[in-house]
């Protein structure tokens, strides 16, 4: 489908006839951008809305109709130079293939201000613009939903702001969900549902005589009384679950301020100051246990040296007494030794020999012995004896003095340690206000809590009142059944809703892979850093896009630049166009936004001339500046160009043609 043609006659800020060819096509070379450059208020969004209207008419999704009724827009859009005979008038001109042939149809929409019926006069001219094809105008609506569903012209016919509000929510705005709903399909199947449920209805009524229509009637009032009950109590639960997990939030932000406020201490004040008690007791033990060591052997420590020269000197001394002692008696047994020998009856001589050699002996002994100094310790071997338990018990009085040191010293840091935590804790009144704020937290997180679950019993009551009910109408209906073939129609009816229902979760996820894939592709395509994302995953019931990195790890939203935002929301707009598998033209009203100078330069050079073989742009003067407008014309990219010049004073825009703003 391309458009060739816009004409626009006294529709909004454009006075007269003006017509726009948007034909992109030349012999040369086809080239598929059309930059309609224009400020803001100078008729842009105007165009896009003349697009629409001319395409959908009362359906159209115009931005500036709000909540206005059509006859009410149809008159907005009159333009305020025209005089009350002049009509307003729109005409798109458009190809598209029919039958494998190309063919063109014009749409001709006409109004007059204030209208009778309220409505405009739609016309379909054929090929030569002359004759009128009547029969397209009663089937108008069904037509162009062939060609272009209105579901889907969102991802088409966009504007900066749809784009802006797609990039800042975390979900997509219900436009763009209506639009992906018309794309998967989804709401064909829904429809298709509905309508099997009124004809499933419709039978039974068929089926059932007088007093069976009114109570299948009753039961379906029922059912339909406990459809909605459900759909309020499902509602209220995920209303409970959001309030829950607030609520759990603000517990935790009083525990956090509880804790780091010395709240925490102050309740523990208590047991810390009891703890401190013991290990002061402790320590004041163990100074009475110091002290008790220094009035005994301890100071004895002092003098270690002194202690062994007396014990080496008692030693020496005992040693030369024992020596002494032994001499004598040696003496004693030589002197009887010697008068044992005189009575024998050997030779003066050789009793001269032992004699000498016996005192030889003798002083021998006593010489390696001999202490030069004179005795002064002067000690006994009991007291030698106790001066070895002094050394023993010394010993073991330094290695407890040294263990009750490292044991007190460890007690003095730990009652330090307990004091400074005693000081940090808060004042009475102040742990008084942080505890009531953690027990109110908590009153709040309970009640929230039975309140939800509360809820959650009443919604698992109402599902199986549902079913409930629905076996009973089942029931009833198979009973008061008598057309074998109006009871096919309802068995078949009921597998056909089962097997919709699987076709249409099947369906969501295999175009929901491929659109996944679509958007990964558009948006590495359109973004500057190729290492940013690796995979684009789509919730199955809000559509919202969730990044993954090239480890598995969920990529948050808010670290992406303004401007990658946006190029992520035009990377998923395109990544729809493409899996729709339509040939549509796109066209753009404020393309740019916010980017910054290499994103706005990789969708100039990226996205515009692939976006469609037709792309439509509307521009101001700081998105597509002369940095932009010259890229396009080097790359070949514009095949038309036109500016919509604005004059202030008399409210009215002219379409310049074959002019830019440079």
């Amino acid at each position: 489908m391309i458009f060739l043609e816009l004409v626009l006659q006294n529709f909004g800020p454009y006075s007269g006839r003006q017509v726009i060819n948007l034909d992109p096509r030349n012999e040369d070379n086809p080239r598929p951008i059309l930059l309609l450059g224009g400020m803001n208020g100078g008729g842009k969004t105007t165009l896009m809305d003349a697009i629409r209207l001319a395409l959908y008419g009362q359906r159209a999704q115009c931005s500036t109709r709000g909540n206005l009724s059509y006859s009410d827009f149809l008159n907005q859009c009159v333009n305020s130079k025209a005089t009350p005979t002049d009509k307003t008038r729109i005409e798109l001109l458009f190809e598209h293939i029919e039958d494998d042939q190309p063919v063109k149809y014009r749409i001709v929409r006409t109004w007059e201000k204030n209208p009778k019926d309220g409505k405009d006069a739609l016309g379909i001219l054929g090929d030569d613009d002359t004759w009128p094809v009547d029969y397209l105008i009663n089937i108008w609506d069904d037509y162009i939903e062939n060609l272009l569903p209105l579901g889907i012209s969102n991802l088409f016919l966009f504007d900066g702001e749809q784009v802006k509000e797609l990039a800042e929510q975390e979900t997509p705005p219900p436009i763009v969900v209506e639009a992906i709903r018309g794309l998967l399909g989804l709401e064909l199947a829904d429809k298709l549902a509905v309508d099997l449920d009124v004809l499933i209805n419709r039978k039974r009524k068929e089926m059932a005589d007088t007093k069976d229509l009114a109570d299948i009637e009753d039961i379906e009032k029922r059912l339909l009384q406990q459809q909605e009950d459900y759909q309020v109590t499902e509602q209220e639960l995920a209303n409970l679950k959001n309030r829950v997990e607030a609520l759990e939030t603000i517990q935790r932000e009083a525990f956090d301020k509880f804790v780091s406020d010395g709240g925490k201490i102050a309740a523990e004040r208590s047991q810390l100051e009891e703890k401190k008690n013991e290990k002061t007791a402790a320590l004041e033990a163990i100074r009475q246990s110091l002290c008790e060591l220094a009035a005994d052997i301890l100071p004895l420590a002092l003098i270690p040296n002194l202690l062994s020269q007396v014990q080496t000197q008692g030693a020496s001394e005992f040693r030369n007494q024992q020596v002494q002692l032994a001499r004598d008696v040696l003496i004693e047994r030589d002197k009887r030794l010697l008068e044992w020998l005189s009575q024998l009856t050997i030779a003066a001589d050789q009793v001269d020999k032992i004699q000498a050699f016996l005192n030889d002996d003798v002083d021998s002994l006593y010489a390696s012995s001999f202490q030069t100094e004179a005795p002064w310790l002067l000690a006994d071997e009991e007291s030698l004896s106790q001066l070895d338990n002094v050394r023993y018990h010394l010993q073991n009085a330094r290695n407890t003095a040294k263990q009750h040191l490292v044991n007190l010293r460890s007690l003095e840091e730990e009652i330090i340690t307990l004091e400074r935590q005693v000081q940090t804790a808060a004042e009475p009144e102040a742990y008084k206000k942080l505890r009531d704020a953690v027990e109110e937290s908590q009153k709040e997180v309970v009640q929230a809590k039975a309140k939800y679950e509360t809820t959650r019993q009443k919604l698992a009551a109402l599902t199986d009142a549902i079913e409930i009910t629905k076996k009973e109408l089942n029931d009833y209906t198979d009973k008061s059944i008598k057309h074998k073939n109006r009871e096919h129609i309802i068995t078949s009816a009921s597998k056909v809703q089962e097997t919709l229902k699987v076709f249409r979760e099947k369906l969501t996820l295999r175009k929901l892979n491929k659109l996944e894939e679509e958007v990964k592709n558009c948006f590495l395509y359109l973004l500057h850093k190729s290492d940013l994302v690796f995979r684009i995953a789509i919730d199955t019931k809000t559509f919202a896009l969730s990044l993954f990195d090239f480890e598995g790890k969920q990529v948050p939203k808010h670290r992406l630049s303004a401007g990658e935002k946006q190029l992520l929301a035009i990377a998923f707009l395109w990544g729809l166009a493409k899996v729709s598998g339509l040939r549509l033209p796109v066209a753009i009203d404020t393309p740019l936004g916010r980017l910054d100078s290499s994103h706005r330069q990789n969708l100039v050079e990226k996205y515009f001339p692939a976006a469609s073989h037709q792309v439509i742009l509307l521009s101001t003067d700081t998105e597509i500046g002369p940095k932009e407008v010259d890229t396009l014309r080097k790359n070949e990219a514009i095949a038309r160009e036109y500016l919509l010049k604005y004059d202030s004073s008399t409210r009215q825009t002219t379409v310049m043609e074959n002019q830019y703003f440079w």
